[in-house]
């Protein structure tokens, strides 16, 4: 009886010892997805930034050519009107004449 229970005992030790190997294992198995996954969420995360950056210099790009749009239409407006004075004085001397 004694000699199962010793003979049963190695089994449940050698059991044990195969379970804490593939626990092992795992562990270090873990850790390394554990490390991709956090160099991952780091290049993520400088990727955004970067994103961010890009799109204050986009949008501060585009509110220049806004700007600068608008100021284009404003002078091409006052153009236009002392084209049509111009025209109005050249056709009022015309006349005249």
């Amino acid at each position: 009886d004694a000699n199962r229970q010793i003979s049963e005992y190695k089994f449940k030790l050698s059991k044990a010892e195969q379970d804490i190997t593939t626990m092992e294992q795992n562990i270090g198995r873990l850790e390394g997805q554990v490390a991709r996954y956090k160099s991952a969420a780091e290049n993520a995360e400088k990727v955004e930034d970067e994103l961010k950056a890009e799109k204050r210099k986009l949008q501060r790009e585009l509110r220049t050519a806004l700007d600068k749009i608008e100021e284009m239409e404003m002078t091409n407006n006052h153009l236009m009107k002392r084209l049509e004075k111009m025209k109005a004085n050249r056709t009022a001397l015309l006349s005249q004449q």
